[in-house]
């Protein structure tokens, strides 16, 4: 392996951008291609938007960063406002989906040590699943890909079949905290909580007392036409991790909690340097200020059933490769058929077709495009789509 000054960590592809425009990324060499991927799920305006470039040039200008030993004007109005829009009554901010994953990881063992329980700390997760690569994060996965050589991973959590909800009722014990799971699989091929699972497990923690915890870091912030996805099904979490479209490419996270699930989050017992820095904060406020208007929704809803339309009638002409289409709003996704490697595909549309897509588990194409485009973008996706299935079945074939 040639020595690189970058730890190996990703396959890197050869296309290495070096600008962005909308709904477009520039290669270094000048070649331009339609992102629907945006930096999975983050690019939620796409590319260099002009309020967030604002939002960023007037706050680095003014103040970037504080410690959190001191107040944070601009935190709390966007908390407020953020919080308002949500099942939730208080916030913590992150850097990241991963560092939210393990803040409500935290928030639900500290709820259950307040009310004196602290035998009540593992966590019921399920297959699949993708909620990060910090070793809480990993350890509440099955993925073998993610937790290979890093064991022991840590105590305390239980892994069961997604979908399950008699599994999910049978392995509710004397030291259950809650459940966490993904309301909409990302990673794992856009594969939806049916509404009887996630009903369902939110019947069981009121009864057991246990707490509901979503990561809605793909899922979540407008990417399926509702605000976070939870809505779709009449219920609300009790805590919920957020990141990726928050910050619309500037690195930011969440995680949200109502006043009772948080009530062992007291002094001392969580931290960040960086969380809630004053840059974060005015970028956050930028984007919610866009994405989380009803006009912004509606049109996500729009956009999503005429890209979603679009590809279903685009299956039956390449149904050599193509399965069915999958998801809600702009989280959508091609199930490829067997002998078509979603893998492969994704890197075809890219190199021989400049089209940005990302491939997910289950034989999945994930299409995760900014939440602006227009029917220009459609057209265009579903036109490389067409011509990508057309020559790669002739280069799988020779």
């Amino acid at each position: 392996m040639p020595i690189t000054p970058l730890m190996p960590v990703y396959p890197r592809c050869d296309v290495r951008p070096v600008r962005g425009e909308g709904a477009y990324l520039y290669g270094e060499r000048g070649e331009r291609y339609l992102d629907m991927a945006a930096g999975i799920a983050v690019n939620v305006l796409g590319h260099g938007h002009p309020a967030v470039v604002k939002a960023i040039s007037e706050q680095a200008a003014t103040l970037m960063h504080v410690s959190n030993i001191y107040g944070m004007p601009l935190g709390e109005t966007f908390a407020a406002a953020l919080l308002a829009k949500t099942f939730a009554d208080t916030l913590f901010f992150t850097n990241s989906g991963a560092e939210a994953v393990e803040c409500a990881i935290k928030t639900a063992r500290r709820y259950h040590y307040a009310n004196g329980n602290p035998e009540r700390h593992r966590i019921i997760t399920f297959s699949n699943a993708f909620h990060g690569r910090t070793l809480g994060a990993i350890s509440a996965t099955d993925q073998p890909k993610m937790r290979d050589g890093f064991e022991p991973l840590l105590p305390g959590f239980t892994v069961l079949k997604f979908n399950d909800l008699e599994g999910a009722k049978a392995a509710i014990g004397p030291d259950a905290a809650g459940f966490m799971l993904e309301t909409i699989q990302g990673e794992g091929g856009i594969l939806a909580a049916t509404p009887e699972f996630l009903t369902g497990l939110r019947a069981l923690c009121d009864e057991h007392g246990l707490l509901l915890i979503l990561d809605e870091v793909q899922c979540g912030y407008a990417r399926t036409g509702r605000f976070f996805a939870y809505e779709q099904y009449g219920i609300t979490p009790d805590i919920m991790a957020v990141a990726k479209g928050i910050g619309a490419g500037f690195p930011l996270g969440a995680c949200l909690a109502t006043e009772e699930a948080a009530k062992g989050m007291t002094f001392g017992t969580h931290g960040s340097t960086y969380g809630g820095n004053p840059l974060a904060m005015a970028v956050g406020q930028a984007v919610l200020d866009i994405v989380g208007t009803d006009e912004f929704l509606a049109q996500v809803r729009a956009t999503g059933d005429r890209l979603r339309g679009a590809l279903e009638q685009l299956l039956p002409n390449h149904d050599h490769v193509f399965q069915e289409v999958r998801g809600i709003g702009l989280m959508l996704g091609i199930k490829l058929k067997p002998g078509a490697e979603a893998r492969s595909f994704v890197a075809h549309l890219r190199d021989e077709h400049g089209l940005l897509t990302v491939a997910g588990g289950d034989n999945v194409v994930r299409i995760l495009p900014p939440l602006n485009i227009d029917d220009s973008h459609i057209a265009e996706c579903i036109e490389k789509l067409s011509a990508a299935a057309r020559s790669f079945a002739v280069a799988e074939a020779a």
